[in-house]
């Protein structure tokens, strides 16, 4: 087979198989979404926040609120008017386990864990579209501070996670997990 012919048929080998991935509905993960078209403009307000932790539930809310803007799919805001869905959710739970230590014994290593009950209906039928009484998540990270309180330290987990956070449920919301 002459080397021409070769290329000619890799190349059309890699446009069938473009065709068939985009022809299939697949997209890239955190891009995609299950739902309905019609959905536009969402309402979203703060999250209640059932945990200890204070302002866990606004700086929460804000990067979930970022998210949802940034996938370029909605309209958020606060109010129902001329809304198509609400998204509303409760932090359950916020809990900090250390799992690495220095040799002085204090820990370096932590990892942070938000439980949430979230759900998204339709407006004004208050229809599911998604709902996950026990979202939760999961992300590790170092903190360094050798005089910090623990107030510091939980502090500063709620900041580092809050944009993981609302990405991994923005996420799951759009794509149907």
């Amino acid at each position: 087979m002459s080397r021409r012919r070769a290329s000619i048929l890799r190349r059309l080998a890699a446009a069938g198989l473009t065709l068939l991935t985009v022809s299939c509905g697949y997209t890239l993960v955190g891009r995609g979404s299950s739902l309905p078209e019609s959905i536009k403009v969402v309402q979203f307000t703060t999250l209640e926040n059932r945990t200890p932790q204070v302002e866990l539930e606004q700086r929460f809310s804000a990067a979930i609120n970022r998210e949802l803007v940034s996938r370029g799919r909605f309209k958020v805001q606060a109010g129902a008017d001329g809304a198509n869905a609400v998204l509303a959710g409760t932090v359950l739970a916020f809990n900090l386990y250390p799992v690495a230590f220095d040799a002085q014994g204090r820990a370096t290593d932590y990892q942070v864990q938000v439980t949430a009950n979230v759900s998204l209906k339709t407006l004004p039928d208050d229809k599911p579209l998604w709902e996950n009484p026990a979202f939760t998540f999961r992300d590790n990270y170092q903190f360094s501070a050798t005089t910090a309180s623990y107030t510091d330290l939980i502090n500063d987990a709620i900041d580092r996670v809050a944009d993981r956070f609302a990405q991994s449920l923005v996420t799951s919301l759009l794509e149907g997990f």
